[in-house]
Formats: C-alpha cells, sequence, structure tokens
C-alpha cells in the first residue's frame, strides 16, 4: 500500500507535527511519520483491528477522506497542516 506522504526534518532536527482531529472532535498534534495505530490510542481513540498486517481491512479509517490501514501506514503531513480522521464503516467488520 502507498503511504500518503512523508516529512522532512526541522532546522532542529526533529520531526513536524500536523494537527489532527479525530473521531468526536478531539484534536492534537501528531508527529508526522508516526504510526496511526499509537497514535490514535494516545488520542483515547482504539481504532478495531485484525490481522496487524494490512491483510484484512479490519482498521481502515478516512484520513482527510482517504482510506488507509492504520496498522501499515503513518500519519502524513498535509498542506493545510491539519488532517480529518474518521473510523471508515465496512458492513462486512
Amino acid at each position: 500500500m502507498m503511504q500518503l506522504c512523508c516529512a522532512a526534518p526541522t532546522a532542529m532536527g526533529e520531526k513536524a507535527t500536523i494537527e489532527v482531529t479525530w473521531p468526536g472532535g478531539v484534536r492534537g498534534p501528531v508527529q508526522v511519520g508516526r504510526d496511526w495505530l499509537p497514535a490514535a490510542a494516545e488520542a483515547g481513540l482504539n481504532i478495531p483491528t485484525g490481522c496487524l498486517a494490512g491483510s484484512c481491512g479490519a482498521c481502515e479509517i478516512e484520513v482527510n477522506g482517504r482510506v488507509v490501514r492504520a496498522c501499515i501506514a503513518t500519519v502524513p503531513s498535509a498542506r493545510s497542516g491539519r488532517l480529518q480522521v474518521a473510523l471508515a464503516a465496512d458492513p462486512h467488520w
């Protein structure tokens, strides 16, 4: 699966952060390039998982309207500096 994007280090050698709005309206900064599952857990969001290898699709989330599998994807950068996350609805799960 293709990653959305990656971040260049800042002048101080640290990765950039991006403002993420999680389901339920919780907002907070997340380091670009961080894995989605621990970032969501830190924000208090439990993303359902299955195989943890990207095969089953149980962990699909929508990031700015684009579906990604949270178990194998990382937080991308965005021109706007913000990301909107929603849980993808799959009638089979």
